[in-house]
């Protein structure tokens, strides 16, 4: 009786363990969280590739009805699909330790991660300081956060990560508090974008952190077969077409000279 919670890797369904397989076959119920990340499969794909029927797991269910996945743990195997790794989110650990105050066996069967996947760039992983996300500017909501974090982690010469923005196909605030329950499609926040925020913002703090001239790496669908990462100028990247999601954007810092050779190979 255990509750198997399972990094599932970036790339496709054939990136999961071993031993993560095995879990998934032992289990009874088969939960994939889908709100935190996406990977380049469909969930009839995976069914067909674990032989398991799997339950999609929304935000409501795994952060407010928990109990609907805690509960057959305490008779039988449970497996808590993550796409990435499986502390990537915070509420991952919250489903942690709502498992444990219940008495329930946990085993973490860990995999690759967009944390460590960026190595492919050729920036020191090491060299990275905090991460940091940038969200949709809807409304005129525009978090200043990212730009605080590259300023801070560029003091130190450090690289920054940026996660970029998902909203999952559900009911806006808006709909729901009008009675429509109808979703709204998916949106994936590009590169483009993410560095158009970066420079709203650097026009209302004018603190030259961000300019046409900035260093930036641009990524898309990292650990994947058709893995994009291109290196420039914030003038030049924004223009390019990074195409399907997942995106993600690197701010680098200080450049070893290793570093530097590297960087070069992904230059448009």
């Amino acid at each position: 009786m255990t509750l198997y919670m399972i990094g599932l890797g970036i790339g496709d369904p054939k990136d999961i363990t071993l031993k993560g397989i095995e879990a998934i076959k032992s289990a009874e119920h088969v939960f994939l969280e889908y709100y935190t990340s996406i990977i380049a499969t469909s969930v009839e794909e995976m069914e067909k590739f674990y032989g398991k029927k799997i339950t999609v797991a929304d935000r409501t269910l795994v952060e407010n009805n928990a109990e609907i996945i805690l509960e057959p743990a305490l008779r039988t195997n449970v497996a808590f699909l993550v796409i990435g790794d499986v502390f990537g989110a915070t509420t991952h650990s919250d489903l942690f330790l709502r498992a444990k105050m219940k008495g329930v066996d946990v085993k973490i069967i860990n995999n690759a991660s967009i944390m460590n996947v960026i190595g492919n760039t050729g920036l020191e992983l090491y060299k990275f300081g905090k991460t940091t996300s940038i969200v949709f500017d809807d409304d005129g909501w525009l978090p200043e956060t990212p730009y605080d974090v590259i300023k801070d982690n560029k003091k130190r010469g450090l690289h920054t990560l940026c996660l970029l923005d998902i909203k999952v196909a559900e009911p806006s605030k808006e709909n729901l508090r009008r009675g429509i329950n109808k979703p709204e499609p998916a949106r994936f926040m590009t590169v483009n974008k993410a560095l158009e925020i970066l420079k709203k913002i650097e026009d209302k703090r004018k603190e030259n952190i961000i300019s046409e001239d900035t260093l930036v790496v641009g990524m898309a669908r990292l650990g994947s077969e058709h893995e994009l990462m291109k290196a420039g100028k914030l003038k030049d990247i924004v223009k390019m077409d990074f195409g399907a999601p997942l995106h993600s954007l690197i701010i680098p810092g200080e450049l070893h000279e290793m570093e530097e050779e590297m960087i070069k190979l992904l230059a448009i």
